[in-house]
């Protein structure tokens, strides 16, 4: 990444993944203080470093927002509260489709760990699972990734 103006977007973004996952895993929450702090940071970083085109941050915002809303309320219960408010800070970052890419990894990655915690009975089924740490992985993933990724994608096209 180097010195850019993209170097403390990927330093916040870090950051908030490391407490989210921690927290996490230790209170199965992610707390509302932690994704205001880094709401305002995002906002700040990205009026200095715009994603193009520009707006992508806030259709990312609300539609990292409104897609895990929407599941948590079909799924009646099944997606906590601090996963759905942080997709939402997560598209200021990432932007639509690298929020939308972001979702496809947390779930892939959510997913293999649950079966895999299940077939080694680590845990029980309907046992709730912290899905943060799987979304930390998956923002990672799309954040640094996102350009090799698409392209490799689209080679098949």
């Amino acid at each position: 990444m180097g010195w850019s103006k993209e170097l403390p977007v990927a330093l916040a973004l870090i950051s908030l993944l490391v407490i989210i996952t921690v927290s996490d895993i230790t209170t199965m929450l992610i707390p509302n203080k932690i994704l205001i702090v880094f709401l305002g940071i995002f906002i700040v970083l990205r009026i200095i470093s715009p994603l193009d085109p520009w707006w992508s941050s806030i259709l990312g915002a609300a539609t990292g927002f409104g897609v895990l809303l929407l599941i948590a309320i079909i799924s009646k219960g099944g997606m906590g509260g601090g996963d759905i408010k942080l997709f939402g800070v997560l598209g200021i970052v990432l932007g639509l489709q690298g929020v939308l890419l972001t979702l496809f990894f947390a779930s892939l990655i959510g997913s293999v760990a649950g079966i895999t915690a299940m077939l080694t009975k680590k845990v029980k089924k309907g046992q709730p699972v912290p899905f943060g740490p799987a979304i930390a992985a998956g923002s990672l993933l799309a954040y640094f990734f996102y350009h090799p990724l698409i392209e490799w994608y689209m080679s098949f096209f």
